[in-house]
């Protein structure tokens, strides 16, 4: 995929579940203001199990970018994540927390 939109680099789609104290401390408002400053798309939402899903598309730098800050802000509440790769074929209209 070459599109420019997103800035330099290659493009990939992450899905990252974290695990720990990440719900009721602001991580996916603070997820989803970072992800729009670095221009992902995708969306952040809690898990029943009290895991938080990210799934997060855009280029590989920014993506990398954002889940370094994630873990940085947040170092105290993040006990294990889990990465996986996406298929990019879903495409997503800007960055959203879903319910």
């Amino acid at each position: 995929m070459n599109d420019t939109s997103f800035g330099p680099g290659p493009h990939c789609c992450r899905r990252i579940i974290f695990e720990g104290r990440v719900q009721g401390v602001g991580f996916r408002y603070t997820t989803a203001s970072a992800a729009r400053a670095y221009r992902i798309n995708g969306y952040v939402r809690n898990c029943p199990d009290g895991s938080v899903e990210l799934v997060a598309s855009g280029h590989r730098q920014q993506v990398e970018q954002l889940l370094e800050s994630l873990v940085k802000n947040f170092a105290g509440h993040i006990e294990r994540q889990s990465v996986e790769e996406l298929d990019v074929s879903e495409p997503f209209d800007g960055f959203e927390i879903r319910r």
